[in-house]
């Protein structure tokens, strides 16, 4: 596990296809009422966090303007955006994440191929 000691949040960039997920405290007990043992929850394919940050997207490849001369050519890199945004409740499969420490909280690093639902509240972003 990643430990990091920055103190601010929005320092972070994420590369690519790259969330930032903030995982939420799974479940002390089974619906049963059963208690589960310790450590019995990190061996459960899937997890489920709030989407704290986005990478930027699926890098596009530039277009050649050869028969062009006259357009201004630039080296900005233009991305396909990722669908999910912060605040969206993700459920992704634990394998393929990395697990990082930010400030004493835990966070995960997922690829945007580890997703497998967004839940989104349109209500709380009025």
């Amino acid at each position: 596990m990643l430990q990091l000691k920055e103190r601010d949040l929005s320092k972070i960039i994420l590369i690519g296809d790259h969330l930032l997920i903030k995982p939420t405290t799974p479940a002390q007990r089974t619906e049963s009422g059963l208690f589960l043992p310790q450590g019995m929850h990190k061996k459960e394919d899937l997890r489920t966090g709030y989407v704290i940050k986005v990478g930027p997207g699926y890098p596009i490849p530039m277009l050649q303007d050869d028969d062009e001369p006259w357009k201004d050519k630039r080296d900005a890199v233009k991305y396909v955006p990722l669908q999910p945004r912060a605040g969206d409740l993700a459920v992704y499969l634990q394998g393929g994440i990395y697990d990082l420490v930010f400030n004493g909280e835990e966070y995960v690093i997922a690829a945007h191929r580890s997703l497998l639902m967004l839940i989104r509240d349109e209500d709380l972003n009025d």
